[in-house]
């Protein structure tokens, strides 16, 4: 274990108009190039606009890892006690602990490196906002691969996914997961509580399983899914699962990030490219891919139609964030 002296002495960063102490700036948090939590705070701050738009106003959970990704990873609802006074939360309510927490709720930049301080690796928001937390402003579309499914695959089902879109007159907007799948992002209309987008959901995946059934599947245990399929994760839209967001780096020692493409470059993308040593001159370049994504809000009555006609409406299950091997620290 580093001595707090190989750890490096505090530094500030001038944020906007926060000045965000940083304490253990030297702390290796990724070993494969060995980049440190100063240098995870200058990527968030290479792609500030970028991550600020993927969380703001969103409930936020956290992933934290004290020692580096190496070491434990504690998923964090609560905003600890001694917080700065100008951080923006939200009250959530969570069944399972019978509790409520105030979670974080981005809203400038600052809040992310304060985060970051905190030793936040991943950030996974709510699909939905501080100001109606139970109504999402987001579909998510999860290309979930299965063990012994390539990368290819996953790319021939972004496409059937992007054909249905586009009958629908819906746009998607896709990003890597910083693992080995891709995520599809839409903005909605939030006149549906998470049962009836989880419904949506679900008829949308079963349209895309018709159109490709060699290669995906929705089949809700993964003992029964094939282990080459493509599994259109449905459930990721039901209360309280979260994903990491756009921009989000990914707890594992390459320092992945969950990164924006364009559709046409869904054939060409290697996953493992994006990471805090490539993103920040990519962003640099070609900016926000996501930057439109608030633009328009789509509506999901075809789909509920869909949902009522293959009976595909299905209930809240409910949720406990849990999206990864790790603790809960409901308290602190």
């Amino acid at each position: 274990m580093a001595k707090a002296s190989e750890a490096g002495e505090p530094v500030e960063l001038e944020v906007g108009d926060r000045t965000i102490r940083l304490s253990s700036p030297d702390r290796v948090y990724f070993t494969e190039r060995g980049e440190t939590k100063r240098d995870l705070a200058e990527y968030y701050l290479a792609v500030g606009d970028g991550i600020v738009r993927a969380l703001r106003e969103r409930p936020c959970m956290l992933h934290r890892f004290p020692k580096g990704v190496s070491g434990k990873k504690v998923h964090q609802k609560r905003i600890p006690a001694g917080a700065p006074d100008w951080l923006e939360t939200v009250e959530i309510w969570f069944p399972r602990f019978g509790r409520t927490a105030d979670e974080l709720c981005v809203t400038e930049l600052g809040s992310v490196i304060w985060a970051v301080q905190m030793s936040t690796v991943e950030f996974h928001p709510w699909n939905s906002r501080r100001q109606d937390p139970e109504c999402p402003d987001e579909w998510r579309i999860d290309l979930d691969p299965m063990p012994d499914c390539p990368f290819s695959r996953i790319q021939r089902v972004a496409h059937v996914v992007e054909e249905v879109l586009d009958e629908l007159g819906i746009r998607g907007f896709p990003k890597t997961s910083g693992g080995r799948g891709l995520h599809i992002y839409v903005r909605i209309e939030p006149e549906w509580g998470f049962p009836q987008v989880r419904s949506a959901a679900l008829a949308f995946a079963r349209e895309v399983e018709r159109r490709a059934p060699a290669d995906v599947t929705t089949t809700w245990w993964r003992k029964d899914r094939d282990p080459a399929a493509v599994f259109v994760d449905f459930n990721q839209n039901t209360r309280d699962h979260t994903m990491a967001s756009a921009y989000s780096v990914r707890g594992n020692p390459r320092a992945t990030v969950s990164a924006p493409i364009d559709w046409a470059e869904i054939d060409e993308v290697a996953p493992d490219d994006f990471t805090i040593a490539t993103m920040p001159a990519r962003f640099a370049e070609i900016g926000d891919l996501h930057r439109e994504i608030d633009d328009v809000a789509h509506r999901l009555d075809t789909l509920l139609e869909w949902a009522e006609r293959d009976g595909a409406t299905i209930g809240d299950v409910g949720g406990d964030g849990l999206d990864g091997d790790g603790v809960v620290d409901l308290d602190s």
